[in-house]
């Protein structure tokens, strides 16, 4: 979780790189790495601001709120933070757009904490198997996904089981088996086109074998709201009527590529049920990184993972100072900071 603390002179970023002093570099640089693509071509257009602007001044906004929308951040998210960045330059008489450099990456990090306390870990059951249900339409990567944080769980010791409970996509079950053999990981899978017969059959095995963690996979349509919902409701009667207060997690997945139409897929699935957090993935695919910011905005759910790479380890637990970092390194310090 994180705590904003505001005030003093040291800027944010400077203090983002002394917390990186004392952690792994490796983990740095899967998030520098991940997000090149939007960097490059974020930070290249703020520098051409820069530079031809040397001064702040009504343009220079207009311009600024072109390129954040453009990196996909989302217009309402954009207007405030114009607001807020007005009010800075206002209030500390800031005049060089160079020194307004530091101020917008104070003020991205701020305007994603929006004064809450960001929780972006799992929630583990104190007794008995955690269960996580994943949902999002087909194409996101969500058996990809599960099988990534099924390996990222058995290598931190957990007992972890996959359950095939996508009836509906003709090879999803083998797919997520693909996966199980892959990671070293249990799949429970069943001849039927019934997804709460399998998770049925899938938590009370969990529970025999004491297992830590049990990763649901579902079907993916989203055309037909009423049918999954009706589905999803099924679902989690089923998991609550044999682990009390499951799932302790319902994480939705989303292609960063996708742009605002994952937004919207966002905005329809929080409709239909109760999601608790988000995975974004391919993010180190897409120049529009800013769709992290929109999407904390446009949904208010908090970012769990993100995928920053093709490699089972490259899903990575979200970090918004590392985010924040590796979207703006070349352009707070310079490209060889």
């Amino acid at each position: 979780m994180y705590i904003v603390i505001v005030g003093d002179k040291m800027g944010l970023f400077d203090k983002f790189k002394k917390v990186f002093n004392i952690e792994t570099k490796k983990e740095i640089e899967v998030y520098e790495k991940g997000l090149e693509k939007s960097r490059d071509d974020f930070v290249s257009k703020l520098n051409l601001l820069n530079k031809k602007y040397k001064k702040v001044n009504s343009e220079y906004f207009e311009e600024l709120e072109e390129i954040l929308i453009m990196a996909d951040i989302g217009v309402n998210t954009v207007m405030e933070f114009i607001d807020r960045l007005k009010k800075r330059v206002k209030s500390e008489n800031i005049i060089s757009s160079d020194d307004l450099k530091e101020v917008i990456v104070d003020e991205m990090f701020i305007i994603y904490i929006n004064n809450e306390v960001i929780v972006n870990k799992i929630n583990y059951s104190s007794e008995g198997p955690t269960v996580i249900l994943f949902v999002g339409v087909n194409g996101a990567g969500k058996t990809t996904t599960i099988g990534k944080i099924a390996y990222k769980l058995i290598s931190e010791n957990k007992k972890v089981m996959m359950i095939a409970g996508d009836t509906f996509r003709a090879g999803a079950s083998e797919q997520l088996q693909v996966w199980g053999d892959r990671v070293g990981c249990k799949v429970i899978n069943k001849d039927t086109t019934d997804a709460a017969s399998v998770i049925y059959d899938g938590i009370v095995t969990a529970k025999e074998e004491n297992y830590d963690v049990v990763l649901i996979d579902t079907a993916g349509r989203l055309q037909n709201k009423v049918n999954l919902m009706n589905e999803l409701e099924k679902i989690n009667k089923v998991i609550g009527n044999l682990i009390p207060n499951a799932p302790h997690e319902t994480l939705l997945v989303i292609d960063a590529t996708t742009g605002q139409n994952g937004i919207s897929q966002a905005k329809s699935f929080k409709e239909i049920t109760n999601i608790t957090g988000i995975v974004l993935t391919k993010l180190d695919g897409t120049a529009k990184g800013g769709i992290v910011l929109a999407i904390k905005e446009s949904v208010g759910i908090p970012v769990k993972f993100v995928g920053l790479g093709e490699k089972r380890e490259d899903l990575r637990v979200f970090d918004i100072e590392k985010y924040i970092y590796g979207l703006f390194k070349d352009l707070v310090g310079g490209k060889n900071d």
